[in-house]
């Protein structure tokens, strides 16, 4: 750099040394540094004409000046006659200038005393030197003859350094000056006019001015270039570059068209002798032809000059575009070569199952063929830097680091990317190694289990189960470990302490399926020997492979992932299952051999779980990083329509989530019990509830594959599949997951059957129910998304229990009697969906399209509160029926199920429902009214002794509320009012006007309708009223309330709303809006036989059936539904 700054003010210092010296010479040539006058600064007084310089020159070669006829010579001002006088003696060269002027003084026109003005004031002012001076004489008499005597007589007065000559005639003076150096008007022949001289004059001095001012022009442009300061950044100096371009270019076309006009006076001076070759240039024209050429080779100097120091200059700024271009390209691929780096730095893991290693090996030799771009970006602008390094550019100590930083990073990246390849291959080597030994290991226990032992009670059939096994452990030369050590030593660089613990395990299965094979070749060699006695062979039990000496499910591994095995696996498996069963049946041998048999299957079922859940898992990697990632890719972005940008989250659902839950926890969890499979249930019971991430994935699912649908064809999706070499297209992996959560009820239901008598068998069937419960739900949401025109939120509707779709007809009190009649003979197909707190009633709708768009819809209808809902459980006429009614059968929907067992199921859901709600509405009315009673005093009892009355409500009450609390769905069994035999649920409803609503809630808290309590009470002594919820009219007064403020007259409407504890009833006076407790005993008192405002009956339906229902409206003094339902004995 400094070497460059040097240079650069070297060349600034020579260009400006040049330039001077040309401004310099170009005011020798004009003799301006002598005299700085020009012609046309004086053109005005040159054009009089009273002196001239023809061109003209003596014997010696001095110039000839000439003064002609003046008339007004006396009248010039002596400062202009000084300025052109002086002017004309600058004209000629120093060497001419020198010798003397010889000057012409013609004054044959005029008079003597003229004559001698003039002489003196020529002689006496002249600026340069004289050689000679010649006065032609006035031509008439007088006047010469008074010229000659006045001459002698004043010839003193004329002294001077050159003598004046008088001469009386031209060719007098032609003696003098020959006469091709005199003009035509003293008798000579030189072709001289006065206004050509002066323009060519004029036009000389420009020129001369133009050179001058160039130069200058160009030391002040050079001066700034050199003092620019060069730019930080590529855009700047790019700029700038273009800047400094174009000025140069101006000042080129400058110096252009300044050559232009020397070449064009050049032209002028030698026109005549081009167009006469024989023409003669005096010596003035000679001397302007000169004066135009050195002008003109100044010129060129300045050009030359410029050009040589533009060319440095215009080399620097564009080694500054260069750095700065480098500097550029190094940070973005410094940046690039970073990313790489910290990608490759993920590739940490080496495998554990050999599909496993070749993912990996797969995803690095690609990520190696992405890298590839940004390595050889790297290696050629490392390139570029050594260039730039060798043609001696002026930032070589800033280039050098970089370069060196770049060939640093690009063998890092290389050295890095082999060691990991190696490391790869040794993984992939050392776990094929291990599961082509778990393959051998596996099929040595499968012919072990699936040697017939009643065959080998013969001698023959021992000899050839022993040919058997010698001949499998032939097989193992090349399958099996033959020294642990051996295989630590070689794969010290990969062995972690999972892999190590891996080695271990896979060496132990070997050991112990030899040493059962060392078990079955001792009890057969004692078979196939002769036996003197018949002996009942018994095959030895594989304990090694069985049982494990651990007590609790340790750290296992599948070993068999590629496709061969499993297809293998499968076969051996179905093949082992059927020779089993052969053989149970056959022989009816002992319990240990049977479960042999059965751990042998369990062993299967467990390895394939296990195998293709590791397949699956690696199937959906394979998915994430070889597409979904692959969307986020910019080196990809260019093959993805705008349409499908920004479209993963829709494409893959929630994949990802599902990835990270199989292969972060469940798969781990699975390998902890392949040696106990019998144990697997609690794996899929701990993780259930991560299991509903399914239902999310399956919602999606109809958005996903429309949106395939539309994007099938793409050549993203296209290159994506190539770089995979998957076989199938992104679809069929989409279907992974729903297809993967299907399976596993197969699998459980096969390892359940395999181990009814161990001890996690009620796991199994456990995981096995909620593993169809969550189908179930799948199936469910799956309905439920295509529900449409329902305005809510259906999440508020709390989870879905039910859908299905049913023959429903309607029948509402407050509807039309023609509607009426015909709703009751032509059914409405309705789609019910069940929740917790409604149940929606849809019109199914099926839709025409392909794959999940041919799913049908669902149009929402309306839908029931369940806080208002009651049943009937059975309906005249069609065990399939039952009733869904609303407000106290204000509205009645006869439901028909597809068979009796759906109408059960629906039924007993409901029931649920109901009862749920029941209950949380009576544990919040109990703790309510704890609070209330903590609160207020005792109430004054009316009497010193409760009567039996009292006691025995008292009794019944606690009995009841008991009965509510027992684990048998809440229900108290009581004698049926009617004879028919049926099972329901009845809804009592308290409900107030519409401008009461708001005042306070209503509650059924009694468990028995009113006629249910007559009945039951009917036989006691007194008859006496029980005392239910609802609204009565007081018979007489009562001022003896708990509050003082809290009275009731008679006449007055109260509503009982509910019954607190201690006899005490809470109620409201609606005609005076207060509310307080009353005793129940002088309750009783105050409404005597007074009938409740509505009636509770359990048979309004019209068919003798039992109800069970919720009523609720809000209150500021309870916040939850209260609930009443009847059950009589079904």
């Amino acid at each position: 750099m400094r070497c460059w700054l040097h240079t650069e003010e070297m060349a600034l210092e020579e260009l400006m040394q040049r330039l001077n010296a040309v401004s310099q010479c170009t005011d020798e040539i004009m003799h301006q540094d002598i005299i700085p006058l020009y012609a046309a600064d004086i053109q005005d007084q040159l054009k009089k004409q009273f002196a001239y310089l023809s061109g003209g020159r003596g014997g010696d070669g001095c110039p000839v000046i000439t003064f002609p006829d003046y008339p007004a010579f006396s009248e010039i001002p002596e400062k202009e006659f000084q300025n052109v006088l002086t002017y004309l003696t600058s004209i000629p060269s120093l060497r001419d200038a020198g010798i003397g002027f010889i000057l012409v003084i013609d004054r044959r026109q005029d008079k003597w005393t003229s004559v001698k003005a003039s002489i003196l004031r020529i002689t006496a002012s002249f600026p340069g030197n004289l050689q000679l001076v010649l006065v032609l004489r006035p031509t008439g008499f007088f006047h010469r003859a008074l010229s000659d005597i006045a001459f002698k007589f004043h010839k003193d007065e004329f002294k001077m350094k050159v003598p004046i000559i008088m001469l009386g005639s031209v060719s007098e003076l032609q003696g003098y000056i020959d006469k091709t150096q005199l003009t035509e008007d003293l008798g000579g022949t030189l072709d001289y006019c006065h206004n050509r001289w002066l323009s060519r004059r004029t036009a000389i001095e420009g020129f001369a001015q133009k050179v001058k001012q160039t130069a200058q022009i160009l030391q002040s442009f050079g001066t700034e270039l050199a003092e620019t300061e060069l730019p930080n950044d590529v855009q700047s100096t790019s700029s700038l570059l273009a800047t400094h371009t174009e000025k140069k270019d101006k000042m080129k076309e400058d110096i252009r068209l300044a050559v232009e006009q020397g070449d064009d006076v050049l032209g002028s001076i030698t026109k005549p002798v081009t167009e006469n070759p024989e023409y003669k240039l005096n010596q003035d024209q000679l001397d302007n032809q000169t004066t135009v050429e050195r002008l003109l080779a100044q010129l060129h100097e300045t050009e030359t000059a410029f050009d040589e120091f533009w060319i440095k200059h215009q080399q620097k700024l564009e080694q500054c575009l260069c750095l700065r271009n480098f500097e550029q390209n190094f940070r973005e691929v410094k940046a690039a070569l970073d990313i790489v780096s910290e990608r490759l730095s993920v590739f940490t893991d080496v495998g554990n199952s050999c599909s496993h290693a070749e993912h990996i090996l797969k995803d690095l030799v690609n990520f190696e063929e992405k890298s590839c771009e940004t390595i050889t970006k790297a290696r050629m602008l490392a390139s570029e830097g050594d260039t730039f390094i060798q043609s001696n550019h002026y930032a070589v100590d800033s280039i050098i680091p970089k370069c060196s930083e770049l060939h640093h990073l690009c063998d890092a990246f290389t050295t890095e990317m082999e060691r990991r390849r190696n490391l790869l291959n040794k993984s992939l080597e050392l776990h094929s190694l291990l599961e082509k030994s778990m393959k051998w290991c596996d099929e040595g226990i499968y012919l072990l289990a699936s040697q017939p032992v009643d065959k080998c009670q013969s001698q023959d059939g021992a000899e050839s189960a022993l040919q058997e096994i010698e001949k499998f452990l032939d097989t193992g030369a090349g399958n099996k470990i033959k020294e642990l050590n051996k295989i630590y030593r070689e794969y010290a660089q990969i062995l972690n302490e999972d892999l190590k613990e891996h080695v271990q395990k896979v060496f132990q299965k070997q050991e112990s399926m030899e040493e059962m094979f060392q078990k079955r070749q001792v009890s057969l060699k004692k078979l196939a020997a002769k036996q003197t006695r018949p002996v009942q062979p018994v095959a030895p039990r594989p304990e090694a492979f069985v049982k494990s000496p651990c007590t609790s499910p340790g750290l296992q591994r599948d070993y068999v992932s590629n496709s061969e095995s499993s297809v293998l696996r499968k076969v051996n498996y179905r093949r082992g299952k059927s020779e089993m069963t052969e053989l149970h049946q056959s022989r009816g041998g002992s319990t240990m051999d049977d479960e042999e048999n059965l751990a042998v299957l369990r062993q299967h079922v467990i390895n394939e779980l296990i195998e293709t859940e590791r397949a699956y898992v690696e199937e959906l990697l394979c998915v994430l990083e070889g597409y979904a990632a692959e969307m986020d890719n910019p080196l990809m972005a260019h093959l993805i329509s705008p349409e499908l940008q920004n479209k993963k989250d829709i494409l893959f659902g929630n994949m990802e989530e599902i990835y990270h839950f199989h292969n972060r926890i469940f798969l781990r969890e699975l390998e902890n019990y392949v040696e106990y499979p019998e144990l697997v249930g609690r794996c899929f019971l701990d993780q259930m509830e991560d299991f509903q991430i399914y239902e999310k994935y399956c919602q999606n699912k109809p958005r996903s594959e429309s949106l395939w649908r539309q994007f099938s064809d793409s050549v993203f999706f296209q290159e994506c599949q190539r770089k995979l070499d998957h076989k199938l297209s992104l679809d069929s992996y989409l279907l992974k997951p729903v297809q993967r959560i299907t399976k596993y009820q197969l699998l459980l239901k096969e390892m359940l059957k395999y181990s009814k008598n161990c001890e996690g068998a009620e796991d199994l069937q456990e995981a096995l129910t909620s593993i169809l419960g969550i189908l179930k739900a799948v199936n469910d949401s799956m309905h439920q998304i295509a529900i449409t025109g329902y305005d809510g939120n259906l999440n508020e509707l709390g989870k879905l229990l039910m859908q299905g779709s049913f023959n429903v007809w309607t029948d509402h009190k407050k509807g039309h009697s023609k509607v009426k009649d015909l709703a009751r003979f032509k059914p409405m197909q309705r789609h019910l969906f069940l929740h917790e707190k409604a149940v929606l009633f849809c019109k199914k709708r099926e839709e025409n399209g392909e794959g999940y768009e041919k799913a049908p819809s669902y149009s929402y209808k309306h839908s029931l509160n369940m806080a208002a809902v009651g049943i009937t459980e059975n309906v005249k006429g069609d065990a399939k029926k039952f009733e869904i009614w609303y407000n106290a059968r204000e509205e009645v929907y006869i439901i028909q199920a597809p068979t009796p067992e759906v109408k059960a199921t629906w039924v007993n859901e409901i029931r649920k429902v109901l009862t749920s709600q029941l209950q949380a509405c009576r544990e919040a009315s109990q703790h309510r009214t704890l609070e209330h009673t903590q609160s207020l005093p005792l109430p004054a009892s009316s009497c010193t002794s409760p009567s039996r009355n009292n006691i025995r409500n008292t009794k019944k009450m606690e009995e009841r509320k008991a009965d509510l609390t027992s684990l048998e769905g809440y229900v108290t069994t009581v004698a049926p009012k009617y004879p028919e035999k049926s099972k329901g649920w009845a809804k009592t409803s308290h409900s107030l006007d519409a401008s009461e609503e708001n005042d306070g809630w209503s509650s059924a808290e009694d468990p028995l309708n009113s006629s249910d309590a007559e009945e039951e009470g009917g036989g006691g002594a007194g008859n006496e009223m029980k005392l239910t919820p609802g609204k009565y009219t007081v018979v007489t007064d009562y001022e003896r309330g708990i509050s003082e403020e809290f009275t009731v007259k008679s006449g007055d409407l109260v509503q009982l709303i509910r019954e607190g504890e201690d006899g005490l009833w809470y109620v409201k006076n609606l005609s005076t809006g207060r509310e307080g407790w009353i005793p129940a005993s002088n309750l009783l008192m105050l409404i005597g036989n007074s009938k409740s405002a509505q009636s509770l009956s359990s048979s309004e339906s019209g068919t003798a059936s039992s109800t069970l229902s919720t009523s609720s409206s809000c209150s500021d003094s309870c916040n939850a539904s209260s609930t009443s339902f009847s059950d009589i004995k079904g």
